[in-house]
């Protein structure tokens, strides 16, 4: 592997603009990369390298020309699968798409363009995003980078495994349930769930939803704050986008945590957690004491998060693919076939309930967070599991009573909309990644990356490679 690979987005943007290396040559190093590992892990599925070499040399040529370059400028980047991109195959992990080639760009895509991405393709993800395992009926499964018999998670498995295995400097990627920071953690990468209107979306059949949200994936922090330089502001057609620009993410990263409140809940208040994945957290508490933190055992009490999670979640898929299973029940998998009859059979009573418990459970995390200044927990309550397995059935002889149980450990803070990331944090004796969880307070998003980025100077774990690349 060339050494240029294993710099981080910050670094490399760094080289372009000092002309140390040209995008056509960054993109010429990354191809290579992808056509030596990908056949491997899977992780990229649709590759458009001549649009790719064409954009990388429209970009040089406008450097030399002495144009002002993006804040992204030359960094070739894959977007994830349920990402509409304009004349770029977007199958959303579905047989029923397995043609389809969008007309249009999204908001996200129509951003990352504009700061001088390189894109070169799509990653994978399973079936319409749903479930924490990236594997579908169009492109198959994508393998865990460290242990190809494993899963690399999901939803955005493609982007996590392309990222660990530097196929891409930088990717993006969306979370509902975890979709963002489970695959990172499983993949030994980072990545961030900003608030609610942090990354705005663009189109939505439901703009009001605040679930399900966009955001950046990377190997560095600083490479996620240096996605959302580009990825965050507002936009006037996305009505739950918050108006402070993007721009103050370029902010530095490295401050004081002298002082700061953490609340270190290795369970989550109690949640089943395997004891592979408990042991590496509990580890961490040193690093956060050493940083100079306050840390006191203590957990946000997330009474009703499971409730509000599950309706609402079931309100959207059943907004969002019933038509769809009307009309092709044969075409979709099992899971998203009963999260929509699980929609189907709500009532107005039990949605509004589901609105007000999540109202209360706001304002209980709004108070928590005048006390604690970060909370840490695991991302997923368990490691990385068989890539022949949908889903976890049981965690220490408990048994999972949906596919989407095992993790609660982050949807139950999507349930919170507090910012969360999942940052790399050591592995198991097998040899898996397991990483930690960092949530702050409402819109708080600068400060997680903040203490994301001491936690990671510190361990430096995100510098342990997979033996694939070795």
């Amino acid at each position: 592997m060339h050494e240029v690979l294993n710099r981080s987005a910050v670094q490399l943007r760094a080289m372009i603009e000092n002309r140390d290396i040209s995008a056509r040559e960054l993109l010429a190093l990354h191809l290579a990369q992808i056509e030596k590992i990908n056949p491997s892990v899977n992780a990229i599925v649709t590759l458009v390298k001549e649009q790719a070499e064409a954009s990388a040399q429209a970009l040089d040529d406008s450097q030399a020309r002495g144009e002002a370059t993006g804040v992204l400028h030359g960094l070739p980047i894959a977007h994830k699968d349920l990402v509409m991109t304009k004349g770029i195959r977007t199958t959303y992990g579905s047989p029923i798409y397995a043609d389809n080639i969008p007309q249009r760009d999204e908001l996200l895509i129509e951003r990352l363009n504009a700061a001088g991405v390189v894109t070169l393709g799509k990653t994978n993800t399973p079936e319409f995003g749903a479930g924490s395992q990236t594997f579908n009926n169009v492109f198959g499964a994508t393998c865990n980078p460290y242990d190809l018999s494993r899963t690399c998670g999901g939803s955005s498995g493609g982007a996590a495994v392309a990222l660990a295995t530097r196929m891409l400097p930088i990717a993006d990627g969306s979370d509902m349930g975890g979709s963002l920071r489970n695959p990172a953690n499983f993949c030994n990468v980072v990545g961030f769930r900003p608030s609610t209107g942090r990354v705005p979306s663009w189109p939505s059949d439901n703009a009001w939803f605040s679930f399900g949200v966009q955001g950046p994936m990377a190997r560095y922090v600083e490479d996620i704050a240096l996605q959302l330089q580009v990825m965050a502001g507002p936009d006037d057609r996305a009505p739950l986008s918050l108006q402070q620009p993007g721009s103050v993410f370029a902010r530095s990263l490295d401050v004081d945590m002298t002082g700061k409140r953490v609340a270190f809940a290795p369970t989550l208040g109690g949640l089943p957690v395997e004891q592979q994945v408990r042991d590496v957290i509990e580890k961490q508490r040193v690093v956060f004491e050493e940083l100079g933190c306050i840390v006191e055992d203590a957990c946000l009490d997330f009474d009703g998060a499971d409730e509000v999670f599950k309706v609402l979640r079931a309100f959207r898929f059943e907004m969002k693919f019933g038509a769809l299973v009307a009309e092709h029940e044969s075409l979709i998998k099992e899971t998203v076939l009963w999260n929509v009859e699980q929609g189907r059979r709500l009532t107005g009573p039990e949605i509004g309930k589901a609105q007000q418990r999540r109202t209360i459970l706001f304002q209980k995390t709004r108070q928590f967070f005048e006390k604690f200044d970060y909370l840490i927990a695991p991302v997923s309550q368990v490691a990385p599991f068989a890539i022949t397995q949908p889903f976890v059935e049981k965690i220490n002889d408990v048994e999972m009573e949906t596919y989407v149980d095992w993790m609660k450990s982050c949807y139950f803070v999507t349930a919170t909309g507090m910012p969360a990331i999942s940052v790399p944090a050591g592995f198991t004796l097998e040899g898996l990644p397991v990483g930690l969880q960092i949530v702050a307070g409402f819109r708080r998003d600068l400060e997680v990356l903040q203490l994301a980025r001491a936690f990671e100077q510190c361990t430096l774990v995100a510098n342990q490679l997979p033996e694939l690349l070795k």
